[in-house]
């Protein structure tokens, strides 16, 4: 039983580290500027779309492997995987960009030196780095970065959900709650925005790939933990910060939640950078191994990893001349193309049309994301 468990815990720890290096610093500013007091009810929308669509990849995980593995899947189903598999090396390069670059707003503002330029430099030093670390000795020496980075992401949450509850508390003891104000958008203008921040609750798909260490069931299992923790935490983290966001006022900023935490408690800010510089790391290191393996299986070895690092690091710095909100829209569209192509190797492998329905429903919300997802501000 302890065995199992432990097993369960060490399946989980990647998924888990992925969603929460992917958007956990900055949802709440882009929420606020979104929906304003109703950030808790968009928050819940994307935390259930991302939900059916981890139950799309499980599926997968169970039913279209073992025919994709044995060559008996559709040649239909097989081409979407195949084309999933590019989809997501384009969709890992843009979120290492995503990751450097939230790493670099939250450095740069935690040091009061936060520019455009200073930003735009940063990361690309940063991204550069890691290619070229990945190029001359690989990248396997990085990966032990990723359950540090993780322990010290989870204490760094914790403090904050208690910071911003005692706000909270004291608020409602004294002068009372102040919620934010609703920004003056149209239903196609929140539509659009929120459906930009799925990157947030990326991650979870990581489970599938994890085949060689993990059996089929324990992936599962890991799939789905994974999702229930990060969205527990995402609304509870976005309820608590509500009373507080309107300390944010109009323009949305990439590293506001520093603020925030400095409003919560003069405690917060430091240990909140320090944690945003090694969660994006790690999650930037994992992405960047990740699509390499993706790369080299997509080009049957005619490309090396040492290359895939290379080229996955050469997209990312030239998709980092976009500032961060907009790097974001673009990986939450990546993402959200890869997993239509996934609800599409499930559509021609599932044999149910009531699951086909559902299937398609999700394929549909994610083809919406796809093509008209915007950035906020």
């Amino acid at each position: 039983m302890k065995e199992n468990t432990k097993k369960i815990i060490g399946a989980t720890a990647t998924p888990l580290a992925s969603i929460f290096g992917s958007g956990f610093l900055v949802i709440a500013p882009i929420l606020a500027g979104a929906v304003g007091p109703y950030a808790w009810l968009a928050m819940i929308c994307v935390c259930l779309l991302a939900y059916a669509m981890g139950n799309v990849i499980r599926f997968n995980i169970r039913n279209a492997e073992p025919l994709l593995e044995a060559g008996t899947a559709s040649h239909r189903a097989t081409f979407f995987e195949r084309s999933s598999d590019i989809a997501l090396v384009i969709a890992y390069a843009i979120s290492v960009c995503l990751y450097i670059r939230i790493l670099a707003a939250f450095l740069l503002g935690g040091l009061g030196i936060d520019t455009p330029l200073n930003e735009h430099i940063l990361t690309v030093a940063v991204i550069s780095i890691i290619g070229l670390i990945g190029y001359t000795k690989g990248l396997d020496m990085l990966q032990n970065i990723e359950k540090i980075a993780l322990g010290v992401t989870l204490i760094i949450i914790v403090a904050l959900l208690a910071g911003f509850a005692f706000y909270d508390v004291n608020a409602l003891k004294g002068p009372g709650i102040q919620l934010p104000k609703m920004p003056d958008h149209s239903w196609w203008q929140i539509l659009t925005i929120v459906g930009g921040t799925l990157i947030v609750v990326q991650g979870f798909e990581t489970s599938r790939y994890l085949e060689e260490e993990f059996d089929t069931d324990t992936r599962i299992r890991s799939c789905r933990l994974s999702q229930i923790v990060s969205a527990v935490v995402y609304v509870v983290f976005i309820m608590l910060s509500i009373p507080l966001m309107h300390f944010l006022g109009k323009k949305v900023e990439d590293n506001a939640l520093i603020m925030l935490a400095g409003k919560a408690s003069v405690l917060l800010p430091v240990p909140l950078v320090i944690a945003a510089v090694l969660s994006q790391i790690s999650a930037a290191v994992a992405d960047t191994i990740g699509g390499g393996g993706n790369m080299v299986e997509a080009t049957k070895e005619h490309v090396d990893s040492r290359h895939a690092y290379l080229l996955i690091c050469g997209v990312a710095v030239m998709v980092a001349f976009f500032n961060t909100l907009t790097v974001l829209t673009l990986a939450s569209r990546a993402f959200a193309f890869y997993y239509t192509l996934q609800c599409l190797v499930a559509f021609n492998v599932s044999k149910n049309p009531a699951q086909r329905f559902g299937i398609a429903l999700v394929a549909a919300a994610l083809g919406f994301i796809t093509f008209f997802a915007v950035p906020a501000g």
